[in-house]
């Protein structure tokens, strides 16, 4: 059995397997652009963020309907189980989907059938954040925001996704206080693509609690003092920026020397349908790959727990404590 852990970075339409993606078309009557899954498969193969975000976004297409929302989660649910995940703190794209005519409500109302059955069925719990797409409008994403009204007992909290160039996180100061306003926690993807400054600038100006990716902060060596010192959590894929050539070789990333630094590092899958690997796969491979050895994904595993949303009320803490008595105990032989 796999070192407990929890994942922080996950994108539920991230998980979408190229078999499922057929069989919702088929099931929705959406016609895809490839012959078969193999085919779809070798798409799998890019050259930077957006090339990756084209192919991401065309095949959502095929998500209509609740039974498929549910779906896609309850087969990622049942992936994570397996690959150690105790807790797994989901993204999703809300504006994708209303742009595509779904609303807002089936998206939310479908995941959560697979969510709130999550502990009973796979000992996985769970939250729900919803992301801003960040090469979308600053209206868009309050409008996103207010369209979510009723559906907030099921949020935890707002995140900012795709496109990181060009979009930096002070576009959407006004949503975050908004978010803020309402009790919801606040994480952002910051120095995945972008530079150093828009990691400072999510901490800064957008007051996020967490930040998702935050590779570049090796660059600026007062941020990482400063991300050692605060104890902010960085969640770390190592597998995506491979694959979205952030890096050009996984032996090249800084993993083991953030670590080393004292930096609070998660490792989690990103978009693993994507990118060759849930998050027990990616944990096998930065242990190949950068010779990270057994106390240090003690530590990795503990730091998933210890910055996860589990704070709400002592049920939570409860069950975090449980979670991280699990990782101490844990035996690698």
């Amino acid at each position: 059995m796999p070192i407990p852990k929890a994942e922080l970075h996950l994108h539920i339409e991230g998980t979408l397997e190229p078999e499922l993606a057929f069989a919702l078309a088929a099931r929705n009557d959406v016609e895809l652009p490839y012959a078969d899954t193999e085919e779809l498969r070798k798409a799998y193969l890019f050259e930077n963020l957006q090339s990756f975000l084209d192919l991401y976004y065309g095949l959502m297409a095929v998500l209509r309907t609740e039974a498929d929302f549910e779906e896609l989660a309850d087969a990622y649910l049942t992936r994570a189980a397996a690959q150690g995940v105790r807790h797994a703190e989901i993204f999703f794209d809300p504006q994708a989907h209303m742009a595509r005519g779904v609303p807002i409500g089936t998206v939310i109302e479908g995941l959560s059938r697979a969510l709130d059955r999550s502990e009973e069925r796979h000992g996985v719990s769970t939250r729900l954040i919803m992301c801003f797409l960040r090469d979308e409008s600053a209206e868009s994403a309050m409008e996103t925001l207010r369209a979510a009204g009723p559906y907030l007992d099921r949020i935890i909290g707002v995140g900012l996704d795709s496109a990181e160039v060009g979009h930096p996180p002070v576009k959407f100061k006004e949503v975050y206080e908004a978010a803020a306003a309402l009790g919801l926690r606040l994480v952002a993807h910051a120095g995945e693509e972008g530079p150093p400054a828009y990691i400072t600038e999510a901490l800064d100006v957008l007051r996020v609690e967490r930040v998702d990716h935050g590779l570049r902060c090796v660059e600026d060596p007062e941020l990482v003092e400063r991300l050692v010192r605060e104890r902010v959590p960085l969640t770390l894929c190592p597998l995506s920026n491979v694959r979205l050539r952030a890096i050009d070789m996984l032996e090249e990333h800084p993993l083991a020397r953030m670590l080393d630094a004292g930096l609070m590092c998660t490792v989690n899958s990103d978009d693993p349908a994507y990118f060759g690997g849930y998050v027990d796969d990616t944990f096998h491979a930065v242990r190949e790959a950068l010779g990270i050895g057994q106390e240090q994904l003690r530590t990795l595993a503990r730091n998933s727990f210890e910055a996860a949303f589990l704070d709400r009320n002592a049920a939570d803490e409860e069950l975090r404590a449980r979670y991280l008595a699990e990782v101490e105990a844990y035996s690698f032989d």
